[in-house]
């Protein structure tokens, strides 16, 4: 795994080995390529083979009236949320074909695919692109064993969540857009993009897979 912030990503792995499992952490940015690469050597040095390529990293980029974006503040929120994921799968599935597959994801959103909200445009298209790239993946590669599949949440309560909606009415308002008037825990986004990657998935591929708490059919 990898992640900007070390002492959080060093907590991570620590977390992940008192808890019995095994974990490596490469230091890197995901819109960097070699990033990408360094990722899946790790991989394969500490455990063989890679089965499973989860990206997850994302920002809220840019926000604000559309025509204000700068060009640098496009670029940026792309290259994190776009092209890095771009860049892990480019590395992982050459890894996983070299073992018969492998299921590949990516977290997008429900923004841009089912609801539109201003002054969100470059996050807005860097997320939809992902399931463009899902498709796409999903269909090259699907003979030869790869699946790939985005997975769209709702609002979760998160630091990006909090920082997003900065007031109690703001918060209010985002839990209200849900069918289930919640926003969802981190540890139900987890199970779901479990399922995704695991054999109960078998089936499933180039989907853009919805966990919004009903948010996208909800008018009330």
């Amino acid at each position: 795994m990898s992640a900007r912030r070390a002492a959080e990503r060093d907590a991570l792995v620590r977390e992940i080995a008192d808890d019995g499992g095994a974990a490596v952490a490469v230091p890197g940015r995901v819109e960097a390529e070699e990033t990408a690469a360094a990722l899946v050597e790790a991989a394969l040095s500490r455990f063989g083979r890679l089965d499973i390529g989860f990206n997850n990293a994302g920002v809220l980029g840019e926000a604000g009236p559309t025509a204000g974006v700068s060009a640098a503040g496009w670029r940026e929120t792309l290259d994190v949320n776009l092209t890095g994921a771009f860049f892990g799968a480019k590395h992982q599935i050459p890894a996983m074909l070299r073992h018969g597959g492998g299921a590949v994801m990516f977290t997008s959103t429900f923004v841009g695919h089912t609801v539109g909200f201003p002054q969100a445009a470059a996050y807005a298209a860097s997320k939809s692109g992902l399931i463009g790239l899902t498709q796409a993946l999903a269909a090259e590669y699907g003979p030869q064993g790869v699946r790939v599949n985005a997975l769209l949440p709702g609002a979760v309560d998160t630091a990006m969540y909090h920082a997003m909606n900065g007031t109690p009415e703001a918060r209010a308002f985002v839990t209200g857009l849900h069918a289930l008037k919640r926003v969802a825990r981190p540890e139900e986004i987890a199970r779901a993009a479990l399922y995704l990657v695991s054999d109960l998935a078998a089936f499933q591929t180039g989907t853009a897979m919805l966990v919004d708490g009903g948010l996208s059919i909800t008018r009330t």
